[in-house]
């Protein structure tokens, strides 16, 4: 078997692992962070499970750190208290982002891991299975559910050769990404293999894994090996190692092949990162911007890279330029070693440990300002700034843009940096708060901006409404339910956020939504790319959307659809796309009875008199829950009836 085969097969509940057909896995360990968490907790809460029953379940605050407002300050106190209460560890703010600390202080090799975030899949880079999903999701596998997903194929990323001079693991993820698209990786698993993975580290791995993300695929795995062991050994957890590898003969469904000797310095272009080209085919163009960081590339050797560059130099006059460390462990090991002295030396202005400009937590660009970035999405708007240009690139890459002020391939910079990565990391989990001893006497705290959870109705027979909105191809959950500085403090309360559904593409949704009692969403390609968020289908449901039909679905975003009782409906003939439009007034009858029986549901066209078929691909247990009007009816449905 290859290690993906060894992992789910090791965690295998239910379901035959044949590409498809749905399985069901138990989780080891559970992440979620603030943005996301405050709803996974209610949702938690609701089920009526005193403590968690994972190994190991961590909640992190990360996101929303900027406190402009009571809410987010309230938000991190309901999170502390809650996991106090539930068995969970907290990670305070200013510990770092989850996925960098995960996977310096929790990740396992051969563990299964699922996050209330979409690059959870960061924990590959340690050869564990790590998914991102919903919120509602987790909250089930913290509840100590199986976790169900349809059976992906396992695509074999052969690494051959080795990185050139000023080329890193992030041009191995763009090339991918420029190879297969946003949409490539779709039901599938990238499995990394051959000897070029022996030349990466697991920071390099992880910088892969994470980005893997924005290829659409359920995850992305790297096997467990020497190096593996050394980057636990040097975190002092070398006891949590396993050897994980490929079988000799294992078989997967698909090969790509790829060359590290042949790669160089790669350029996400403004708005999706899969459009990449090579850095020497838009090298001049001056940046206004430069910020490293993310969970993409904010490790130890990513930011000794920066300060390597930019030692005794200064940031171009024209360039603002920032970073912010991926963990506190990171931090305080480059202000120790003096590499921090050399970046504030240079001009660079020095973040948190969060996730921040990535999220549009601050930082923003200028009015179409250009800005080179090594975080792992483009999004249009999703900096804050609509108007600029955001471009996805290495650390590498992100130094000379700052030198120069202008997109400069860095081999033109001389010799490279060369990093020294210590045997041993700095170990202090002291800002990691460990569940209470005594959880009964735990008073959970919930601020005024924490909202009970809209819970919806039953599926009805009949769903009619007005087509409320129209997209293309490619809508990401940052569409629908956009974050930034003035939207992410309302993740708590849905009736507040809900008012900024569909905000960035027609500020007027909302207000239309309500006015219609609700209605359906057409939507292309991909629909519901991106982030994780709950939200993006929370929202929608509460301001009555019945369902949403589009050519094809993002698969987070169409389980989030599910879990919150939102049909998620595909035209059965894709041209059909083509004969609706906003406003027309659709007619579904007999709904309960068409998905138990056919796999397509028809659809009345009243303004323009037609009739079209949709189907909904649903699992019988995906069935039960859309008809009970979401998870959390599903699951209370069954426990009354146990």
């Amino acid at each position: 078997m290859n290690v993906a085969q060894k992992i789910i097969g090791g965690h295998l509940v239910s379901g035959e692992m044949n590409p498809g057909t749905e399985v069901a896995i138990t989780i080891d360990q559970t992440l979620t962070q603030d943005a996301t968490g405050t709803m996974a907790y209610l949702q938690f809460e609701a089920m009526g499970v005193p403590q968690v029953r994972t190994k190991l379940s961590v909640s992190y605050v990360d996101h929303n750190t900027l406190q402009t407002g009571y809410e987010n300050a309230d938000d991190h106190r309901f999170l502390q208290s809650i996991a106090a209460k539930h068995g969970i560890r907290f990670s305070r703010p200013g510990n770092g982002i989850c996925h960098q600390v995960h996977l310096e202080r929790f990740g396992v090799p051969g563990q299964t891991l699922l996050g209330s975030d979409s690059h959870t899949p960061t924990g590959g880079g340690i050869g564990m299975l790590a998914i991102g999903a919903g919120g509602l999701d987790v909250a089930v596998a913290m509840a100590g559910g199986p976790f169900y997903m349809s059976m992906p194929k396992i695509v074999l990323v052969k690494l051959t050769g080795k990185l050139g001079p000023w080329v890193s693991a992030k041009d191995v993820i763009l090339e991918l990404l420029r190879r297969i698209s946003v949409k490539g990786g779709v039901g599938k698993i990238m499995e990394y293999g051959g000897e070029g993975v022996k030349t990466l580290s697991v920071p390099d791995r992880a910088t892969i894994t994470n980005m893997g993300a924005e290829l659409g695929a359920t995850t992305s795995v790297f096997p467990s090996d020497d190096l593996t062991r050394e980057f636990l050994k040097a975190e002092g957890r070398e006891d949590a190692w396993v050897r994980l590898e490929a079988d000799a003969d294992a078989e997967y469904d698909e090969t790509i092949e790829i060359d590290l000797s042949s790669l160089e310095p790669m350029i996400a272009q403004p708005h999706q990162p899969d459009r990449v080209v090579k850095v020497t085919e838009i090298a001049g163009m001056k940046v206004d911007q430069v910020l490293v960081g993310s969970c993409t590339n904010s490790s130890y050797r990513d930011l000794m890279t920066l300060a390597g560059v930019l030692r005794g130099k200064k940031v171009h006059p024209s360039v603002s330029a920032g970073v912010s460390p991926g963990s506190r462990q990171v931090f305080e090991m480059i202000s120790r070693n003096g590499a921090l002295s050399d970046l504030i030396a240079s001009g660079v202005r020095i973040l948190e440990a969060t996730c921040g400009p990535c999220i549009g937590m601050g930082q923003s660009p200028c009015s179409s300002g250009v800005s080179v970035r090594t975080f792992n999405r483009n999004f249009e708007g999703r900096s804050g700034t609509p108007s600029a240009g955001i471009y996805l690139a290495s650390p590498e890459v992100a130094a000379a843009a700052m030198l120069t002020g202008r997109i400069t391939d860095p081999r033109s910079l001389g010799q490279p940096v060369e990093v020294s990565v210590p045997n041993a990391f700095l170990v202090d989990d002291g800002m990691v708060i460990l569940p209470s001893d005594s959880p009964g006497e735990v008073e959970v705290v919930r601020g005024p901006n924490i909202k009970p959870l809209p819970i919806a109705s039953e599926l009805a027979d009949e769903l009619s409404g007005t087509i409320l909105l129209k997209t293309g191809d490619n809508i990401t959950t940052d569409d629908i339910m956009p974050a930034g500085s003035k939207i992410l403090p309302l993740r708590s309360n849905i009736p507040a956020i809900s008012q900024y559904v569909f905000a960035p593409i027609d500020p007027t949704f909302a207000e239309r939504a309500k006015s219609a009692g609700g209605g359906f969403i057409v939507g292309g390609e991909n629909y519901g790319q991106g982030s994780s968020r709950e939200h993006a289908a929370l929202a929608p449901m509460y301001l009555g959307v019945k369902a949403v039909i589009t050519k094809s679905f993002a698969r987070i975003h169409r389980a989030n659809l599910v879990n919150f009782g939102i049909l998620p409906l595909t035209f059965a003939d894709p041209k059909d796309y083509e004969r609706v439009n906003q406003g027309d007034e659709l007619r579904m009858i007999g709904v309960r009875s068409s998905l138990k029986e056919l796999p397509t549901v028809l659809v009345e066209n009243k303004t323009r008199p037609s009739k079209f078929e949709v189907r909904h691909d649903l699992s019988a247990r995906q069935m039960d829950i859309i008809l009970a009007g979401g998870m959390l009816n599903y699951a209370k449905k069954n426990s009354e009836q146990e």
